[in-house]
C-alpha cells in the first residue's frame, strides 16, 4: 500500500528586504532565497504554517 503523498508548488514572488526577521528565515527554512525560486514541498501542516506566515510573499500552486 503506497500512499501518494500530495505536495504543494511555492514560488517566491516578494522580495524579504526590509521584512522582519522571522519572515526571511522562514522563506530560507521553505527552501526560497530569490525571486522567482521554486520549490515543491509536501503538504504538511507544518509547511502550510510556514507559507501562512510568508502568504505576502509567496504564491502557492495546488
Amino acid at each position: 500500500m503506497s500512499e501518494k503523498k500530495t505536495t504543494v508548488t511555492v514560488t517566491q514572488t516578494g522580495s524579504p528586504i526590509g521584512r522582519k526577521p522571522g519572515q526571511k528565515e522562514t522563506l530560507i527554512g521553505l527552501g526560497l532565497n530569490k525571486l522567482h525560486r521554486s520549490r515543491e514541498l509536501e503538504d504538511t501542516p507544518a509547511v502550510r504554517g510556514m507559507i501562512r506566515k510568508v502568504a505576502h510573499l509567496v504564491k502557492v500552486e495546488g
